[in-house]
């Protein structure tokens, strides 16, 4: 495969390095942040409770904070997400991704969907929304539609997966969603992104943002690859 990236930092600068674990301890996010702090990788992905520590440990180092909102399900209210947005942005998120309502979406509320998801761009104060699909558990048609809803919404982004369902990101789902939101609009690609082979079929696919927990290996795996 030609390799779609052109140094090791433009790898790095499209990752999301990510800790979303239920049992992620305060030591896990300081290894997180000084990891991204090292390598440069684009932002860390944090659930939003540590928002603020992860904010604290990367101040002034250019590596951005990205929270997350409705986290990992997508079902609750609009409300919710939306306070937990704005808690997030108050502790020092730069970005945030953000779990579509999958159950209204397949009953075909499009209304319903596109509504929660203005309120919730509207909420992130011009800060890059990604939209995360679930594409796992989304049917073509549905990928499509929820893609649609996204761009109509104002957000930046539509994301693969949460990497908690039963399937993450897949060079087909990566190369659906770029043929529908257009060439302008940002595609990130998370869920079982563990290798450099991986991470590299995805961006050809067109990614242009990567969610993954393995970015530190995906890097040096790169870099190996180079000598």
């Amino acid at each position: 495969m030609q390799n779609p990236i052109l140094d090791p930092g433009q790898l790095a600068a499209r990752i999301d390095h990510t800790l979303l674990k239920a049992d992620a301890t305060a030591r896990d996010i300081a290894q997180l942040c000084a990891e991204a702090r090292q390598h440069g990788f684009w932002s860390v992905c944090v659930n939003s409770s540590r928002v603020a520590l992860a904010s604290h440990l990367l101040d002034d180092s250019g590596v951005r904070i990205t929270g997350v909102a409705g986290f990992p399900l997508g079902a609750m209210s609009g409300d919710a997400k939306r306070i937990e947005i704005e808690a997030a942005i108050d502790d020092g998120a730069h970005e945030l991704d953000v779990v579509m309502n999958l159950g209204r979406l397949k009953d075909g509320d499009d209304k319903y969907v596109l509504r929660e998801l203005r309120d919730l761009v509207e909420a992130a104060d011009e800060r890059p929304v990604k939209v995360i699909l679930e594409t796992c558990l989304l049917t073509r048609e549905e990928k499509i539609r929820a893609c649609r809803l996204a761009v109509e919404s104002g957000a930046q982004f539509v994301k693969t997966s949460t990497g908690f369902a039963s399937g993450g990101a897949t060079v087909e789902d990566v190369r659906l969603m770029r043929e529908t939101v257009g060439t302008e609009f940002g595609v990130k690609a998370s869920g079982g992104i563990r290798d450099t082979q991986t991470a590299l079929a995805m961006i050809a696919a067109g990614a242009t943002r990567l969610g993954a927990s393995a970015s530190v290996a995906i890097l040096k795996g790169f870099l190996e690859d180079r000598i």
